[in-house]
C-alpha cells in the first residue's frame, strides 16, 4: 500500500507552490446556473487547491462556518438535539444532545480519515450561549472507546470530564451541567487519555459565550484550524480550516463590503506546536480569547498554539477575492487555504 506522505500528497493532488498560487488579478466567475454551490475560476485563473470536490452530504464546511446550536438543521431535526427554555431571570436553559461515534470523514476529494466524532462531524457542533445561561448536555458514547467532554470554561470539578473516573465508556451516558461563564470564545474536547489521539482523531468543537450586553451586529464565522495524520506516523499530511482541504478555495466565503465581519478562530491542530491565520490585503482587530471587549492588537497574521483562540474583526474595503491561509507555507500547500469573496450590497 502506498503511504500518503506530505510530499506524496503534494504530487498526487497537483498542488502548486505558494508563490504560484496568487490569483494575479484573474476574475473568478460566480455561481453557475443550476448549481448554487459551484464556483469555477476562469480558464486562465491560477488558484492553488485540490482537484475535485468532496461530498457535502456528511459535512458541509460552508454550512458549518455560519452555524451554531444546530442552526444548519431543519427545525424538526434541530429540536432533537437542541432546546432552550426561559428560566425566569432573563437567562435560558440550553439543552443539547451530543454523542460520540466512530465515522470515516472525507478530508479531501476521495481521501477518507477514520475519525472519532461528536455527532458524526469534525469539528463537533458549535455550542453558543449568553453569559449566565445554564448549559445542560446529555452525552452518549456510541463509539468504541471511552470518551468525555471537557469544556474550557468555569464549572464545578465534577463537570470537568478530565479527572480520573470521569470517562464515559461505550454505551454509557453522562449529563454535563454548568453556567456559561466567562464570556468569550472557548471550546470543548475529549480529555480521555491518550489525549493526543482523541484530539487528533477529531473530538473537539467551538464554544461561544456572548457577553450579556452583546457585541455589535456582524456577519459571524466559525473557523477551526485542524490537521490530519493520514498514515499515523505522528506527522500531519493534510491541513485545513474546518476539516476539508481547500474547501473555501472551491467555495469562497461570501461577505459584504463594508459590513463588520467577526471570525471565531480556534486552533485544534495536533502534532504541530503552532498554527496561524493570515489574511491578504487586509488587517483585523484581535480579541484574544474574546474575554475583553477591546482589541489587543491590529495585524494581518495571527499565531496560535493548540487550544488558543481569538475573535477577529474586520471590514472589507474593496470588492473582490481575498486569500486567507496559514502562514506556515507547508500548511497552506497541504490544504490550509481559502478565499473570501467580498461583494457590494450582499446580505447574508
Amino acid at each position: 500500500m502506498l503511504e500518503l506522505t506530505r510530499r506524496a500528497w503534494l504530487r498526487a493532488t497537483g498542488l502548486a507552490s505558494l508563490a504560484g498560487s496568487v490569483i494575479g488579478g484573474a476574475r473568478l466567475a460566480g455561481q453557475t446556473a443550476g448549481s448554487p454551490r459551484a464556483y469555477h475560476p476562469r480558464h486562465d485563473a491560477h488558484v492553488m487547491g485540490t482537484v475535485g470536490r468532496t461530498s457535502a452530504a456528511g459535512f458541509n464546511p460552508s454550512a458549518y462556518v455560519r452555524s451554531w446550536n444546530f442552526s444548519e438543521l431543519p427545525p424538526d431535526e434541530r429540536s432533537r438535539f437542541y432546546r432552550e427554555t426561559p428560566r425566569g431571570d432573563g437567562t435560558l436553559l440550553r439543552e443539547y444532545e451530543i454523542f460520540a461515534v466512530d465515522r470515516e470523514i472525507e478530508i479531501a476529494p476521495g481521501l477518507f480519515f477514520p475519525a472519532w466524532t461528536y455527532n458524526g462531524q469534525v469539528p463537533g457542533p458549535t455550542i453558543r450561549a449568553t453569559e449566565g445561561d445554564r448549559i445542560r448536555i446529555t452525552f452518549k458514547n456510541l463509539g468504541t472507546h471511552p470518551h468525555s467532554i471537557h469544556f474550557h470554561s468555569w464549572h464545578p470539578p465534577e463537570m470537568d470530564g478530565a479527572l480520573a473516573g470521569q470517562e464515559v465508556h461505550p454505551g454509557e451516558t453522562f449529563v454535563y451541567e454548568f453556567d456559561a461563564d466567562p464570556f468569550g470564545l472557548h471550546h470543548y474536547h475529549c480529555h480521555t487519555v491518550p489525549l493526543k489521539r482523541h484530539i487528533h482523531k477529531g473530538l473537539y468543537g467551538a464554544f461561544i459565550v456572548d457577553p450579556k450586553q452583546g457585541r455589535p451586529p456582524a456577519d459571524e464565522l466559525v473557523m477551526v484550524m485542524n490537521a490530519f495524520d493520514t498514515n499515523f506516523d505522528v506527522e500531519n499530511d493534510v491541513y485545513a480550516v474546518n476539516t476539508v482541504a481547500n474547501a473555501y478555495v472551491h467555495e469562497p466565503i461570501r461577505v459584504q463590503v463594508g459590513r463588520l465581519i467577526r471570525i471565531y478562530l480556534v486552533n485544534f491542530t495536533e502534532f504541530d506546536p503552532v498554527n496561524s491565520f493570515h489574511l491578504h490585503a487586509m488587517f483585523f482587530d484581535v480579541y484574544r480569547t474574546g474575554t475583553l471587549l477591546t482589541p489587543s492588537e491590529k495585524t494581518d497574521t495571527l499565531m496560535l498554539c493548540q487550544a488558543e483562540r481569538a475573535i477577529l474583526e474586520t471590514r472589507f474595503r474593496y470588492p473582490g477575492d481575498f486569500m486567507f491561509h496559514a502562514h506556515q507555507t507547508e500548511f497552506a500547500e497541504l490544504g490550509w487555504m481559502g478565499l473570501f469573496l467580498a461583494e457590494e450590497g450582499r446580505t447574508t
